[in-house]
């Protein structure tokens, strides 16, 4: 039997608009590893204006889930994560969002919650799509359709990245990160984590996303967000606060295979580009 409330499936939800500035752009750049350094992403009065990490829309969609129910958030993994965007985000603006529980699939030891979330600016120009795949431990078993098999994009065996960065996290990176919006205990309260069978508490998925989106920024766009078109990655393992993050990609086309790795692959990925 599962607690999971089926009707809530394909419904679209006009949610509340997102509004954020200059300082809330900061702050995300800052919880995903941003330094004083990269003052194009930190600093309201750069020249040319302040640029935005484009998975921002991690946080922008963020707040607008819908939960098909009462969840359990000790037993709730982000498994999934894929951005769109279609154009660079501007460092202040009113969001209009819409969202759906898309599919809800029966995994067996658990459902995977299938959420698309679309931001559109003021203007009615659309600005991101982001799609979330939500593993729910011990919520499967319940007949229903098991879903299309997920494809992990492997690096090629045998091959030299075309680029490699290592980020170090710090002790209090999960604490950080969760200004953000992202308040899920999971990531702070040891006894919360235990109850989830994690050891300690451990860093946001989309943390780790955003480190991976920070490096395809440097490395392959150049520092260039217009270059950036959608980044889609699947979580392999946890991450812990203070370990650091080595992020490869291998050219392929207009595409990136993305591996994070920490002493194991945490996170594999593809990332689309607009490159000649």
């Amino acid at each position: 039997m599962t607690s999971l409330d089926f009707s809530t499936v394909g419904k679209k939800q006009k949610r509340e608009d997102f509004k954020y500035n200059w300082k809330d752009a900061a702050l995300y750049a800052v919880g995903i590893g941003a330094s004083a350094k990269e003052l194009p992403f930190v600093y309201e009065g750069i020249s040319g204006g302040m640029k935005v990490f484009p998975s921002f829309a991690t946080i922008a969609a963020g707040s607008a889930l819908v939960y098909p129910g009462n969840i359990d958030f000790s037993r709730f993994l982000h498994g999934e994560m894929s951005i769109k965007v279609y154009q660079p985000f501007p460092n202040g603006a009113t969001i209009r969002r819409e969202t759906e529980i898309s599919n809800i699939y029966d995994k067996g030891k658990g459902a995977l919650i299938v959420t698309t979330s679309s931001g559109y600016l003021e203007n009615g120009n659309k600005l991101y799509d982001a799609i979330y795949g939500f593993f729910y431990l011990g919520e499967g078993g319940f007949g229903g359709e098991p879903g299309p098999k997920s494809i992990i994009v492997a690096p090629p065996e045998g091959t030299a990245p075309d680029f490699s960065v290592t980020y170090q996290t710090t002790e209090n990176q999960a604490v950080l990160y969760r200004l953000n919006g992202d308040t899920n205990p999971l990531h702070i309260d040891p006894e919360f984590a235990r109850k989830g069978g994690q050891a300690k508490p451990i860093l946001h998925g989309l943390c780790t996303y955003g480190f991976a989106t920070r490096a395809v920024v440097y490395e392959a766009c150049n520092g260039d967000v217009s270059l950036f078109k959608e980044f889609t990655a699947r979580f392999t393992n946890v991450v812990y606060p203070g370990e650091n993050l080595t992020i490869d990609g291998w050219k392929t086309g207009d595409r990136y295979i993305v591996q994070v790795r920490t002493d194991r692959v945490v996170m594999l990925g593809s990332a689309l580009v607009n490159i000649a």
